[in-house]
């Protein structure tokens, strides 16, 4: 299956799941390929036949990406260089989480979350130890019975109990001791941050030299400017005085290519829920291009006032929608 089935496969199975989708990010550089909604879950996917291909500058910005944005990053694939993805299992890439179409399929249509994730050594599952601790104990069975059954450590069985995960191998064991599931589902919307080893989040790239002028003005209008080295927008910027103003941040000369990108913006923020804004160069006849407000870094650099430049970007880019 080529890249473009795939992406086309997986944006149509979403919007059969009830999300709202983006256009896809036709330009390049690009960390994401999609963006999508559903309620409260809003997720950036990277789609690859293979993905080994995401190297670690784009895991990097997806996951700095999802920060600003209150997002899940996700890649979606069919194998790597070596094998198969397996589906209903939940594999890491620069610690974002990657899954194969038939587990997105389960995960976003039926609504069944893996229980399986590759680290590693193999594959594991996540134990609920309290529901083992209370079937060991209902069993009258010691931490040591317990272990001799598994074939481990008392000490072993104690950390499971304490919430260590374990192998599948031992999860199947379980399962058959005490004819019940101890598997938990892992939390792909969360990031699946219970079961990776959570690094903290990269840190973000310089601003682009070319960009300095409009980072400076909107610095000094109380905004904090997150610059990306990947996405079809040049920043992600935020409000710092509480009224919770967000916005996809372009700027360039404007030309045919620029447009393409403002209108991708435009997509991305609707669902998103942030406004968008693209800084040109020189003054346009319009004032935006379906919903990214167009301003000219002239027209911008005329306003002293920090309140009047948030007013402007208020004013002439469209609201996020809640729907």
């Amino acid at each position: 299956m080529t890249r473009t089935a795939l992406i086309g496969n997986l944006t149509a199975m979403l919007e059969d799941a009830d999300f709202t989708v983006s256009d896809r990010c036709a330009v390049r550089p690009k960390s994401f390929d999609v963006a999508a909604r559903r309620g409260g879950d809003l997720v950036l996917l990277k789609i690859l036949g293979n993905v080994d291909a995401l190297d670690a500058e784009t895991g990097a910005e997806l996951r700095r990406l999802g920060e600003y944005l209150e997002a899940t990053p996700l890649v979606v694939g069919l194998r790597t260089r070596d094998e198969d993805l397996k589906p209903g299992v939940v594999y890491f890439r620069h610690g974002v989480p990657v899954i194969h179409p038939d587990t997105a399929y389960e995960l976003f249509v039926e609504e069944m979350p893996p229980l399986i994730y590759a680290a590693p050594g193999g594959l594991y599952v996540s134990l609920d130890g309290d529901l083992l601790a209370d079937e060991r104990e209902e069993r009258g069975w010691s931490l040591g019975r317990l272990a001799t059954e598994l074939g481990v450590s008392r000490r072993t069985v104690s950390k499971y109990e304490d919430g260590m995960n374990a192998s599948i191998e031992v999860a199947l064991q379980l399962e058959e001791l005490f004819e019940k599931p101890f598997s938990s589902p892992v939390d792909v919307l969360d990031g699946a941050e219970d079961v990776r080893d959570a690094d903290p989040t990269p840190s973000a790239p310089d601003a682009d030299p070319d960009d300095e002028h409009v980072v400076h003005v909107l610095t000094s209008a109380g905004f904090t400017v997150h610059p990306t080295a990947r996405a079809p927008f040049k920043a992600v910027s935020e409000d710092d005085d509480g009224r919770s103003m967000r916005m996809l941040t372009g700027h360039s000369a404007f030309t045919r290519a620029a447009e393409k990108r403002a209108r991708i913006m435009s997509s991305i923020g609707e669902v998103a829920r942030t406004r968008s804004v693209y800084f040109t160069e020189q003054d346009e006849k319009r004032d935006a291009v379906e919903g990214t407000a167009l301003v000219s870094c002239e027209e911008l650099a005329a306003i002293d006032d920090p309140d009047a430049v948030r007013e402007l970007l208020r004013e002439r880019a469209e609201p996020p929608s809640e729907a």
